[in-house]
């Protein structure tokens, strides 16, 4: 791979919300739809911003917060919500438009939304915490910001289960005996309506992802990459949620090797494979990815992305590869579990030197799929497999012993396992999960190959998005 050359000290990343605007105007061009339409396909419909007091210790502090309606072809609109020192305005706008872009791609009924709180969760007590939640969740409410046919927020950086579950005791506080109340948020714990599987989605998803972009044997030959998961060096940035989930399935189901890890305080590396269970239980132990054993200490978190492996996953921040650090890249293939790790002119960069990226929109699709997933539960009051799981088990077992009977041979003992094993929600949920992914990435693959003006995954990831949300507008009638 040839090296790039090296920018000037002076050139500076752009913001999110101009990386996502101009990759979206890039892959405009490929498309046959009116300006205008265009137009209001790519701006945000509305931008809310709160401000409120918290007494944080002796002292007071005020709270800013904000949640961005970018898309309302589809309602209710759906995004997470952040909690992060770094939440501004463009951020959420940006993050609202990539909801609407990635839920088209995976054809799931919403709009984009986002929102964020400016606060570091780490320097809050819990108590603290919650009356940050529930002021802002109130907030929202109170502008129709939040319910389950309007807004439905999920977990993002800096939130869960615990948030989510005191935003929807919140809302019910201001909506009493409603029943649709438990979908107003997804991402709950499951005793308060959540659903199997919606903690790892988003890495399950990466995952997914990633397995489906390795199953195309010609596409990686242009990279210089064999098929097939099995030994893959991998470096992740980011070991988070998303990041941590990503880096187990990998690990313990494609036999991949995860040889870095980065943090917010640096990163280690070990050329003989991390093993990510061992690796969490040392961070809830130390606080720390560093001094893992058998590992080796970097100073920088970042620099696991420009490690000499055959993929790296940013699961951090946006902005991470950027002008100034992308002749540093040596992986052959990038695969963004973060919104926006890359900005658009490294993109540029790196689409020129011939690396593959895995873009953000389709790759972090799975939390957005899977919340999909939970909030039609909470609307039908039914859990996943009730009805079918009983069943599922009598008809197998019918079959298994007519194959016996006529046979007169039984059936090998795992065999028997597999076809017994009812289908319970998780695994009704992964499989939903898997086939989403697979499809999304064939409908990618397919409009990259067939236009000569699309000339990589994430300009068929936007163009994809594109049409489909002009074909919503165009059955409203909004446009001729």
């Amino acid at each position: 791979m040839p090296a790039a050359k090296k920018p000037r000290k002076s050139d500076q990343p752009t913001s999110l919300w101009e990386n996502v605007n101009l990759q979206f105007d890039r892959a405009a061009v490929s498309t046959k739809i009116h300006p205008g339409l265009l137009q209001q396909i790519k701006v945000c419909n509305n931008v809310y911003s709160v401000q409120f007091p918290i007494k944080h210790g002796k002292d007071y502090v005020i709270i800013e917060g904000f949640r961005a309606e970018h898309s309302h072809h589809l309602k209710p609109v759906k995004g997470g919500i952040r909690y992060s020192e770094a939440v501004t305005r463009d951020e959420v706008m940006a993050l609202a438009a990539l909801m609407t872009y990635k839920c088209a791609i995976v054809d799931v009924p919403f709009g984009g939304s986002k929102g964020g709180v400016k606060i570091n969760p780490r320097k809050f007590r819990t108590s603290e915490l919650e009356k940050i939640t529930r002021r802002y969740a109130a907030e929202l409410i109170k502008k129709d910001f939040l319910g389950p046919h309007v807004n439905v927020p999920a977990p993002d950086m800096g939130t869960g289960p615990r948030e989510m579950a005191w935003i929807v005791d919140t809302y019910d506080a201001f909506h009493p005996g409603e029943p649709d109340n438990q979908a107003c948020i997804t991402g709950k714990p499951f005793q308060q309506g959540g659903i199997q599987g919606r903690v790892e989605a988003t890495g399950r998803g990466v995952q997914f992802g990633i397995r489906e972009a390795f199953s195309h044997p010609e596409d990686l030959a242009g990279f210089g990459m064999k098929p097939g998961l099995a030994g893959k060096r991998v470096a992740i940035q980011g070991f988070g949620n998303v990041g941590f989930h990503a880096a187990k399935f990998l690990h313990e189901e494609d036999d991949v090797k995860i040889v870095a890890v980065g943090e917010w305080d640096g990163g280690i590396y070990d050329a003989k494979g991390i093993d990510p269970e061992k690796l969490q239980r040392h961070m809830k132990r130390t606080g720390s990815v560093l001094n893992f054993p058998g590992a080796k200490n970097m100073k920088k978190g970042n620099d696991v992305l420009f490690l000499d492996v055959d993929m790296v996953i940013p699961a951090a921040l946006e902005n991470q590869i950027n002008a100034r650090n992308v002749h540093r890249v040596r992986a052959k293939i990038i695969a963004e579990a973060a919104n926006g790790p890359i900005t658009a002119s490294a993109d540029e960069t790196l689409r020129k030197r011939n690396v593959m990226i895995i873009p953000d929109m389709y790759l972090n699709a799975g939390g957005v799929t899977v919340s999909y997933f939970e909030w039609t539960k909470n609307l039908s009051h039914m859990h996943y497999g009730r009805m079918s799981q009983h069943l599922e088990s009598m008809e197998a077992e019918t079959i298994i012993r007519a194959i016996e009977a006529n046979t007169g041979k039984e059936i090998d003992p795992l065999a028997r396992k597999i076809l017994l094993r009812s289908h319970d929600e998780l695994a009704l949920v992964n499989s939903g999960l898997e086939d989403t992914m697979r499809c999304a990435y064939r409908d990618i693959r397919t409009l990259m190959l067939r236009r000569k003006k699309v000339q990589d995954l994430r300009m068929a990831s936007y163009a994809l998005a594109i049409e489909k949300i002009s074909g919503a507008y165009l059955d409203l009638g909004i446009f001729p």
